[in-house]
């Protein structure tokens, strides 16, 4: 099998791990429902996220659109690249670190393409229903990005001394993640451990 298939099947491997997770979380908790994995500090938490990776937002319906959008078009180009660099002499990893991304970036799209036609809304009452009567939640690509993985190691009140956060709650790590981020952010970090690699294709 060539690497090209190689990370195309990883590609494949990885995209089920992600829609089988976000789908279960979908069917079976409420918004904001979820359980704890190893004491206070590993929760499931779902949440819903009409934006950007990790919870961020930006710029409304149109901003939501426009990423999407966007996040096509950044497949697209990566899906070729990558298959321009399988035939290069770089290192498994190095190839693979570009799929980790490309998986990572189609995982969270399906989300925002589909999961508006397929499903009814969830909220903190009900859980969502696939393929409900009266259609889905939202439109093609206005779906938002399901998140599940969540881990407050440090939550407490910082003492009134320290700078800017004194007497205030803190949290780390704060955001609530997905499968598909945690694709990307391994990719992003593995291409740059071997930039010089790619520098020299």
């Amino acid at each position: 099998m060539s690497l090209f298939k190689k990370s195309l099947l990883l590609i494949f491997l990885l995209l089920l791990v992600d829609q089988s997770v976000k789908i279960w979380i979908k069917t079976h908790y409420t918004i904001g429902g979820g359980f704890d994995v190893f004491g206070d500090w590993a929760k499931i938490h779902f949440i819903e996220n009409p934006g950007m990776a990790f919870g961020l937002k930006w710029g409304g319906d149109t901003g939501k659109l426009m990423l999407s959008s966007f996040r096509i078009l950044a497949i697209i180009g990566l899906l070729w690249y990558l298959y321009y660099i399988s035939k290069q002499k770089l290192p498994k990893i190095a190839v693979f670190s570009v799929a980790l991304i490309l998986a990572g970036a189609a995982g969270n799209i399906l989300d925002s393409a589909f999961y508006g036609l397929i499903f009814s809304e969830s909220n903190y009452h009900t859980v969502a229903q696939m393929f409900p009567e009266g259609g889905g939640y939202a439109g093609f690509l206005h779906g938002s990005v399901v998140d599940m993985f969540y881990f407050p190691m440090i939550d407490k009140i910082m003492p009134d001394w320290v700078p800017f956060y004194g007497g205030k709650r803190f949290i780390f790590f704060s955001p609530v993640f997905n499968v598909a981020d945690s694709c990307i952010t391994i990719g992003v970090v593995l291409v740059i451990i071997f930039r010089k690699k790619f520098a020299k294709i």
